[in-house]
């Protein structure tokens, strides 16, 4: 059985914490909720986590001195930065502290789950349980090598491609939304990017074209789909 990612979620405002951790437990991480900096350091120094999930402004801890001491212990394990502050300056220290994303409140919770993939997916060699490989159809899908084969026939696809094809393989039958593709991917959803990924969506077309069974949708409005006639389900 593979294990859960495990998140160290630190945030000391009650209810969004609260419902922050049902969220992330709801997508099938195993979460553990710290209301200060003092009690997120005790919680990551007893138990072990694959991401840290920081909220900046604390009582006891703030969220830059409780990563500079987890960085201290693990200078590996990846860093999200919560906050409401919107400083340049506040922004770039989090980064030089060693921040893999910093994320201003309000923001979209599936877009959080998004940068967590992607986070751990570049991390991988710290998160072992993390899916890296994909049964698409006919096709085996290595993200990380960005390799999509049959038939002993390799296709190498471009980072972005891999990381399109990635989102739509972790989706199989599901709709991708565009914005969350386009900022997961992009990082901003303005129209030259959004003309940019459906110039990728018709190359990822052109590769799996040679299994029938598969296709990929765009849905009106939402998003696309990477549709598999008789897909397996977990």
């Amino acid at each position: 059985m593979v294990e859960p990612i495990r998140i160290l979620l630190v945030e000391d405002e009650t209810n969004f914490g609260a419902v922050m951790k049902n969220y992330l437990e709801i997508s099938d991480f195993k979460v553990t909720l710290c209301i200060n900096g003092k009690e997120g350091l005790k919680a990551f120094t007893s138990h072990q986590f694959d991401i840290c999930i920081l909220d900046v402004m604390m009582p006891e801890m703030d969220g830059f001195t409780l990563a500079k001491e987890i960085k201290l212990k693990n200078a590996d394990v990846p860093i999200i930065f919560l906050t409401a502050k919107t400083l340049k300056e506040d922004i770039i220290q989090g980064y030089r502290i060693g921040a893999d994303d910093y994320i201003t409140k309000p923001f979209d919770s599936e877009l959080l789950i998004y940068k967590i993939k992607a986070i751990l997916s570049r991390n991988n060699g710290n998160s072992s349980s993390y899916k890296t490989v994909f049964s698409i159809g006919k096709f085996s899908f290595d993200s990380n090598l960005r390799i999509l084969s049959i038939d002993n026939i390799e296709q190498k696809l471009s980072p972005k491609e891999a990381e399109l094809l990635k989102l739509l393989a972790e989706n199989i039958n599901q709709i991708l939304p565009r914005e969350t593709a386009l900022k997961s991917i992009w990082g901003d959803d303005n129209f030259y990017t959004t003309r940019s990924m459906d110039v990728y969506i018709t190359k990822l077309r052109k590769y799996l074209k040679a299994d029938a069974d598969l296709s990929i949708e765009n849905i009106h409005g939402s998003g696309f789909r990477l549709l598999q006639i008789n897909a397996p389900y977990n």
